[in-house]
C-alpha cells in the first residue's frame, strides 16, 4: 500500500466535502472496517510500518474532525443569519387536556338532576358506623359490617362504603321536602377485577315528600337512563332486596350491543343491570325523626364507573384507573 498516495487522496476527498454527512461518507471510505488502511494495519508485522500507518490514521482522523467542525460551524452561522424568529408572533399553545371520563359522567349526572330541581350534596368519605350502617338499617350481622368487606379505621370509623350516609345527615338537618343527589368516592375491600375495584364512584339520590310512590321512582330512573344511554334504549325494573328500601327494585337498560336480542355481553338476556333502588324503609324515617305515616320517599344508588362501562362498551372497569391516554383521549 502506498501510504503517501492514500493520504493525498483522502485529504483531497475531505477538503471537497460540503456537509457533515459527506464527511462521514469519506470517513467510512478511508477509515471504515473494510477500508484499505485498517486492513493494512491488521496485517502489519514490523514496528516501523505500524508506526507509519498509525500516524497516517491519526492525521486522517484529525483532518476529518476539523472538516466536520468547520462545516457544522458554517451551517450554524447560516441558520443564525437566515432563520430569524419573530418573537412578536404568538407561540404554539400547549395542547389542553380534558376531564377524565368519570368526572364527565359525574357532571352530566349532576346537570340532569339540577335540571329536575334536585340539590347536589357532598358527603364525608370518612364516616362513623352510626351513619354508614345503623342509620341505613343494616342489621348487626350484615356481611357489610365485617372488616373483610369494609375498610375500618377503628371500631366505629370506616371509609364509607356508599354515599348514603350523606342522605341520613341531610334528613337529620332539615325537614321534607328533600330532593338531593350525592356523588363521590366510596371504598370497599374488593379485589380488583374486570367488574370491581376497591375505590369507585357512586351517585345516590333521595326524594322525601308527601305522596311519593314507586311510580315516581320508576319515572325518575327511566328519565335518567334515557338521558345517560340514549332515548332509543328501553328500561326495565325488577323486584330485589336491599336493607334500606322496601319495596326494592333493580334497574335494567336494554343491551347496547344487541339491543335486547341477546348476546354474550348481556348474557343472552337482552338486558344489563345498572343498579339498585327502592322506596325508603319507614325504619329510616324513624331513625331521623320523620313521621312515616306522613312522608314517603325513594332512593337509588349506582356506580359511575359502571355507567361508563355500559355506555361506552369498555371491557374492563380497571382500564378507567390505569390512566392510559390511548383510552381516555377517546372521550
Amino acid at each position: 500500500m502506498d501510504a503517501t498516495a492514500l493520504e493525498n487522496e483522502a485529504l483531497e476527498a475531505i477538503s471537497s466535502t460540503a456537509s457533515p454527512d459527506e464527511v462521514e461518507e469519506v470517513r467510512v471510505r478511508f477509515l471504515g472496517r473494510k477500508a484499505e488502511l485498517p486492513q493494512a494495519l491488521r496485517e502489519v508485522r514490523d514496528r516501523e510500518t505500524g508506526m507509519t500507518l498509525n500516524a497516517l490514521r491519526q492525521r486522517l482522523e484529525a483532518a476529518l474532525d476539523g472538516r466536520r467542525e468547520t462545516l457544522e460551524r458554517a451551517e450554524l452561522d447560516r441558520r443564525l443569519r437566515e432563520e430569524r424568529i419573530d418573537v412578536t408572533l404568538p407561540g404554539e399553545a400547549p395542547r389542553r387536556g380534558h376531564l377524565h371520563l368519570i368526572t364527565q359522567i359525574r357532571r352530566e349526572v349532576e346537570d340532569i338532576f339540577l335540571g329536575l330541581g334536585y340539590q347536589v350534596v357532598d358527603g364525608r368519605e370518612v364516616e362513623t358506623t352510626h351513619y354508614n350502617f345503623d342509620g341505613l338499617n343494616f342489621p348487626p350481622g350484615h356481611p357489610a359490617r365485617s372488616p373483610l368487606q369494609t375498610l375500618f379505621l377503628d371500631d366505629e370509623t370506616v371509609l364509607r362504603t356508599e354515599t348514603s350516609p350523606s342522605q341520613v345527615r341531610t334528613m337529620e338537618a332539615q325537614q321534607p321536602p328533600i330532593y338531593i343527589v350525592s356523588l363521590g368516592r366510596v371504598y370497599r375491600r374488593d379485589t380488583p377485577d374486570a367488574t370491581h375495584t376497591p375505590t369507585f364512584h357512586q351517585v345516590e339520590g333521595l326524594a322525601v315528600d308527601e305522596g311519593i310512590t314507586l311510580a315516581d321512582l320508576e319515572g325518575t330512573l327511566d328519565y335518567l337512563l334515557r338521558a345517560l344511554f340514549g332515548e332509543a334504549r328501553r328500561t326495565e325494573f325488577r323486584t330485589h332486596y336491599f336493607p334500606f328500601t322496601e319495596p326494592s327494585i333493580e334497574a335494567y337498560v336494554s343491551c347496547h350491543v344487541c339491543d335486547g336480542a341477546g348476546c354474550p355481553v348481556c348474557r343472552h338476556s337482552g338486558w344489563i343491570e345498572v343498579g339498585g333502588a327502592g322506596m325508603v324503609d319507614p325504619a329510616l324515617f324513624e331513625f331521623v325523626g320523620y313521621d312515616p305515616e306522613r312522608y314517603t320517599g325513594f332512593a337509588f344508588g349506582w356506580g359511575l364507573e359502571r355507567i361508563a362501562v355500559l355506555r361506552h362498551g369498555i371491557p374492563d372497569l380497571r382500564e378507567l384507573w390505569r390512566n392510559d391516554p390511548r383510552l381516555l383521549t377517546q372521550f
